[in-house]
């Protein structure tokens, strides 16, 4: 299976740089509605079979005008939200409690997935939350889906099962407002990403960037 991972429009809560996990979440901003109406155009090349979206209200917002455009209807699981930020929502992503969000949510990719989010969720249940909604579209036979998520979420899922992608490049790299990650495979197999952002992704252990800031996304 192709697995589409696209990150929803622009919020308010992404521009003031805040930890907003929690539903129903905030509408798109001007600018986020403008993204999402580009969505269509930018996946023109995409034979796209089936469409989800999380629960928020910001990640139906994104995958209206591609549902409207292929005429699928989009299927909405609350699997596929956003982290849970927990006891630190609404912190703003570059304080000490955004910092140690972001720690906690990568080691879960690394493979410490027994760590908890304060007054939130661990990563085994995140993982197995996010790996429920991928199996079920796998098993649809659907050979290209589109799955409208999280910053945070696509992230640390595709470094936690994606072949060749490791926590190290997954953190370097925020993902933009609808930014996409392109995969391949199926929940027996494994996954390989094939693009983030539009650029080829390489082996694991391929030299790249790291170190830099990791930002929080929402």
């Amino acid at each position: 299976m192709r697995l589409l991972l696209v990150r929803h429009g622009e919020t308010p809560s992404n521009v003031d740089h805040l930890l907003d996990t929690a539903a129903p979440g905030p509408a798109l901003t001007p600018l986020g509605e403008a993204q999402a109406a580009a969505l269509p155009a930018a996946l023109a090349g995409e034979d796209i079979e089936a469409l989800y979206a999380s629960t928020l209200i910001r990640t139906r917002q994104t995958a209206a005008p591609l549902a409207a455009a292929r005429r699928l209807p989009v299927t909405v699981r609350a699997g596929i939200r956003e982290l849970s930020a927990g006891d630190l929502e609404m912190r703003h992503g570059h304080s000490p409690e955004g910092e140690r969000y972001l720690r906690t949510v990568f080691a879960w990719a690394a493979g410490d997935t027994a760590l908890r989010i304060p007054g939130g969720e661990s990563g085994e249940e995140a993982l197995a939350r996010y790996d429920a909604v991928v199996a079920e579209a796998a098993a649809s036979g659907a050979r290209t889906v589109a799955m409208v998520s999280h910053g945070a979420a696509i992230r640390v899922w595709t470094a936690a099962r994606a072949g060749n992608v490791d926590v190290a490049f997954a953190a370097a790299r925020p993902l933009s407002n609808t930014g996409v990650i392109v995969l391949e495979g199926s929940p027996a197999d494994g996954w390989k990403a094939l693009s983030w952002e539009g650029a080829t992704v390489e082996p694991a252990g391929e030299p790249g960037p790291t170190g830099e800031p990791l930002e929080a996304e929402g």
